[in-house]
């Protein structure tokens, strides 16, 4: 199972689209309060854990990473950060995690206009200084994209980055804390720039595939073609509440590591709880469940699906997905033909190999 372990939920950015930065969760400690013994006996009853270490930005608690690390030989170790201060992390620690999620939201001018000036120099810096330091982990560009973003342009400069170079990309729509009214004009912002930028991605993803052989890592990409190509139904990517769950800094249980807020997510605790007693607790229902995509999508956001903000208006997220499918569906069967002729396999879109956190679905 995977859990995402909260070091802190302190930050040392405030993103402007970060919720959790504008309005706290008071009701959940800002730093760990429970031993990490209870933590680790825990862990220890999962025979395969994977850790996503996660925050707030989690580097601000290096020294109970490190003591996690120490104790949980058999675990695969991922790490979401902001990457400000990805140079403290001494290299034996580096070389321990397989997945490595760094925030940045594409170019230098998008980047900073959301996380603050001279953050994308310094996270750029510091991904360098984390492969010279032995780093060879998967390394994700993980996007956020807001008002701001022009797809295309932003996706298409990560890919173009070659040191540091990312394995992959993958991006989420600030669509679900955000208030409605600050997207303005997002009927607009959809069919004027996003659609559009999707579709030129698509194309150009192909051209990759056609040209060089290889599969250009934009995670959305991937995911839903080997859905396509496999025709095996998913259930929600990222498996928030099968088995998929965040741990508190005061020990709580939940779903989901992004509503601490909502009792509805809370699924018990790690003094009382064992691991195969919160597994299926909570799933995705109506009205994704009747939706054409859902066996392709597999829900998009467990707590979309069940504390819908934006209303009806949701619907027309919804819409962004169906035409990402489309645009996949449309280029599946040249890539088909590409793995009937033993130009790529049907493998090279098996990701990611374990459950990494990624959404998938934007």
């Amino acid at each position: 199972m995977l859990y995402f372990v909260f070091l802190t939920r302190r930050c040392n950015l405030t993103c402007k689209y970060c919720g959790d930065t504008q309005n706290p969760v008071f009701s959940i400690p800002q730093e760990i309060e429970y031993s990490l013994d209870t933590l680790l006996k825990f862990l220890k009853l999962d025979p395969n854990p994977i850790i996503a270490f996660y925050g707030g930005e989690p580097l601000l608690n290096i020294n109970d990473l490190k003591k996690i690390m120490d104790k949980l030989e058999n675990a695969i170790f991922l790490l979401q950060t902001n990457g400000i201060i990805l140079d403290r992390l001494d290299s034996e620690y580096l070389q321990r995690i397989q997945t490595l999620l760094v925030s940045i939201d594409g170019t230098e001018s998008t980047n900073d206009h959301n996380r603050g000036k001279g953050t994308y120099a310094k996270i750029l810096r510091n991904l360098k200084y984390i492969r010279k330091s032995g780093f060879e982990g998967d390394l994700i560009a993980r996007m956020t994209v807001s008002t701001r973003t022009e797809i295309y342009s932003n996706v298409t400069h990560l890919l173009s980055l070659k040191d540091p170079l990312f394995d992959h990309i993958h991006w989420q729509l600030d669509v679900i804390w955000s208030d409605r009214n600050q997207w303005q004009d997002f009927d607009n912002w959809v069919q004027a720039s996003y659609n559009p930028g999707i579709s030129r991605l698509v194309k150009d993803w192909l051209n990759l595939i056609k040209g060089t052989n290889r599969i250009p890592g934009i995670v959305p990409f991937l995911g839903i073609m080997n859905t396509l190509l496999t025709n095996n139904p998913t259930r929600l990517r990222y498996r928030a509440g099968i088995d998929a769950f965040a741990i508190q800094p005061n020990g709580a249980l939940y779903a989901c590591p992004v509503c601490p807020e909502f009792d509805d997510f809370k699924v018990g605790d790690i003094y009382t709880k064992r691991p195969q007693d919160i597994r299926e607790s909570l799933l995705i229902q109506s009205p994704c469940l009747e939706c054409e995509v859902y066996s392709i999508c597999g829900g998009r956001c467990l707590f979309a699906n069940r504390h819908n903000f934006w209303k009806n208006d949701f619907s027309k997220v919804c819409l962004t997905i169906k035409h990402l499918i489309s645009e996949l569906r449309k280029v599946k069967p040249i890539v088909e033909r590409m793995i009937d002729t033993g130009k790529i396999t049907l493998k090279m879109f098996g990701y990611p190999p374990y459950n990494n956190s990624c959404e998938i679905i934007p």
